[in-house]
């Protein structure tokens, strides 16, 4: 059974790697920030977001299968400088902040299993996630730390061990439940830029794109010919990676609004309040799984992150790009990789705390999103790019959905700002 669960594990594409890589420490610190602070009332967004994030990162995939490049090639071939410079900025510098809170998320997390200064810990981890990126293609990475990422399916089992009210966790899922307040709409943009999140947008689309190139490697072929039949594998790796993310997502309020919430922990501050929900059924492994949840998330989501702001460089500047290529063949790919951990380290020095520097970073993305969600649906429907493989009408209006729930969201995150 493990062998072919392994067996199937390893075939699946870029869709399912992007998803797993959303889950990132992350988006771990904001669902459980929401379970703790809302108790059920936020599960509906996990409804919501699923068909929102899936026709988004699906119009990403599409993009690069039919164009051959990344969605900033595209932008820079479709697109003024004036849209193409301030978008690459901007998913750069969102990107090195969500490194370094991704790996202040690691550090803490790793100091409940053994209490090394956090700065050691943080050190270790950049110099091992460089030394990967550089020498080991992602696909080796993903092919063993994906495997860490298990450890967060012990969400799924606590709210079967303590006993839940699961009418109350339907209603709440299917019924939203908003209180307009600042905090309630800062922590629901957080919600909606951890998950559906810019570098991921562009991750996927570069990935679709060496993943094809993988493929006529093998085919020993030139020729770049895109076939309903791979656009529908695509669409069912895309669809089941982000469905697995959002089920995670689900679980992991469930378990902390039943957990946490009755105690009285409504703002979680530290890794050992996160693991403490993992304890009705972990004990006194809590900590270690948590631990090994967040670790391995990290280990997955900093290369996508570094990776993805190199990738959105590379292309601006006609750079050779891949994690395919080794360093003397694409230095500044991986110079930008390291440049970009290394600075995201740096950021760690800051005395910030580390919890809520994650859920800061989810805000940030949760903001600027709308304007990159504008120009995905911009290229999706235009035909010079995209030929017979724009997008159809229900893509067309969960995208547009997209991009009104999310700008709604922003507007009113700014407007009650303090």
């Amino acid at each position: 059974m493990i062998g072919k669960i392994k067996k199937l594990y390893s075939k699946l594409g870029p869709g399912v790697i992007t998803g797993a890589s959303d889950d990132d420490p992350s988006g771990i610190a904001t669902y459980s920030q929401a379970g703790a602070q809302a108790g059920f009332g936020m599960l509906w967004t996990a409804l919501l977001t699923f068909p929102l994030m899936a026709a988004i990162q699906e119009m990403c995939a599409r993009i690069g299968i039919v164009t051959g490049h990344g969605l900033t090639g595209n932008l820079r071939n479709h697109f003024p400088i004036w849209v193409l410079y301030p978008i690459a900025f901007l998913v750069v510098f969102a990107n090195v902040i969500n490194i370094g809170a991704n790996i202040a998320g690691m550090a803490a997390s790793a100091n409940l299993l053994l209490p090394l200064p956090r700065f050691i810990w943080a050190v270790l981890f950049t110099s091992l996630i460089i030394l990967l990126m550089v020498f080991a293609s992602y696909a080796t990475i993903a092919r063993y730390l994906k495997w860490f990422a298990f450890a967060l399916f012990t969400y799924f089992a606590v709210p079967f061990v303590i006993g839940v009210d699961w009418y109350e966790v339907f209603i709440h899922t299917i019924v939203p439940s908003v209180e307009l307040n600042h905090n309630t709409i800062a922590l629901f943009v957080a919600i909606l830029g951890t998950t559906i999140s810019p570098y991921l947008f562009f991750w996927q689309t570069s990935m679709e794109v060496e993943n094809k190139m993988e493929e006529m490697k093998s085919k020993v072929t030139n020729k770049w010919i895109v076939t309903k039949h791979e656009l529908r594998l695509m669409g069912k790796d895309v669809t089941l990676g982000m469905f697995l993310s959002n089920i995670t997502m689900w679980f992991i309020i469930i378990t902390t609004a039943v957990t946490l919430a009755p105690l009285g922990i409504t703002e979680i501050e530290s890794a050992e309040q996160a693991a403490s929900a993992l304890k009705p059924i972990a004990g006194d492994f809590a900590y270690l799984l948590f631990a090994a949840g967040i670790i391995g998330t990290g280990f997955l989501a900093i290369p996508v992150l570094a990776g993805s702001a190199s990738y959105v460089l590379s292309e601006v500047f006609g750079w050779r790009e891949g994690l395919d290529l080794p360093f003397n063949k694409a230095r500044q790919f991986y110079i930008v990789i390291i440049l970009a951990t290394l600075v995201g380290l740096a950021i760690n020095f800051l005395g910030l705390n580390p919890f809520r520097m994650l859920i800061y970073t989810a805000i940030i993305y949760g903001v600027m999103s709308p304007a990159l969600i504008l120009v995905i649906l911009i290229l999706a429907n235009n035909k010079k790019v995209m030929g017979e493989h724009t997008n159809n009408f229900v893509t067309n209006v969960l995208g547009t959905t997209t991009f009104v729930v999310m700008t709604t969201a922003a507007v009113a995150f700014l407007f009650t700002l303090r």
